[in-house]
């Protein structure tokens, strides 16, 4: 099972034409379709339907699609690491959320970066569940998330602990005086859903059951433009929050009858 076949497999996949996976390959279409029928040969299954409109991927198709995609992506990290070996002494694979990153991790790595030349350093950013998924799978040697990861074979640790405050634009005196939990369902709430499992879910619940809101984003620091330029109000990392708090572009919303709980991020590396 050789990575040209497998990658014309995911090309496939991903154009669904014979024609078009071809042209993105830049390869005769004859061999698109001699080593999609090789790896159908080896696998010992059709992984593709074929019909004169479309391309689609069989039951077996699916399946093998993801082992196919692991298989190229460590195939391709093997290949960097052995190569990097001339110019460096180690090679250091992390993966980071995004907030995380933007808010405590750039100035560690910065600084790792100039007093360690001699290590070469590959970034990830992501979100949590699948950066812990690439850990397991040994395309990361390093994972900072908002999320544990409490398994065997690994060590979890508190890399850095954030409050969380609700914010909004320094001209809404709406909430001058602060706000009530009973309150939040009729704001003008932007969610974001930059945590999961304890916080994710406080702020889940504070609102009313299968509550729909009318904004959602899913990374922490892209929802502060939106802050910004409405009266919108938000829950976010005080390390977010911060620099727009000391150029008096956002305040912070006093919780009245309520209490946010802080956020840890979490370092995940192998016991080893």
């Amino acid at each position: 099972m050789d990575t040209l076949s497998l990658q014309t497999f995911l090309t496939l996949a991903e154009h669904r034409n014979f024609t078009r996976t071809a042209d993105a390959l830049f390869i005769a279409q004859s061999t698109v379709t001699n080593r999609i029928a090789e790896l159908e040969k080896e696998i010992g299954k059709p992984l593709f339907v074929r019909n004169k409109r479309k391309v689609t991927l069989t039951r077996e198709g699916e399946q093998f699609l993801y082992y196919a995609r692991k298989i190229i992506e460590l195939s391709d990290s093997g290949i960097k690491t052995v190569n990097s070996l001339e110019k460096y002494t180690d090679t250091y694979r992390i993966g980071s959320t995004n907030t995380i990153y933007e808010c405590h991790l750039f100035p560690v790595i910065k600084e790792y970066m100039y007093s360690h030349p001699e290590h070469s350093i590959k970034i990830t950013i992501g979100h949590s569940n699948r950066l812990l998924q690439e850990i397991q799978d040994n395309l990361l040697d390093i994972v900072y998330s908002y999320l544990p990861f409490y398994h065997s074979g690994y060590l979890c640790e508190v890399f850095a602990t954030d409050e969380l405050v609700l914010v909004t634009n320094i001209d809404n005196r709406r909430y001058s005086n602060g706000i009530h939990q009973a309150e939040l369902a009729d704001a003008d709430y932007l969610y974001c859903a930059f945590a999961l499992q304890e916080v994710g879910l406080f702020i889940k619940e504070l609102f009313p059951p299968h509550y729909q809101f009318g904004f959602e984003i899913d990374h922490g620091t892209k929802l502060i433009p939106y802050l910004l330029t409405s009266d919108g109000i938000s829950f976010v990392p005080e390390s977010i929050a911060a620099p727009y708090l000391e150029k008096k572009q956002l305040q912070c919303i006093r919780l009245l009858d309520f209490e946010a709980p802080k956020i840890n991020c979490y370092r995940i590396t192998r016991r080893r």
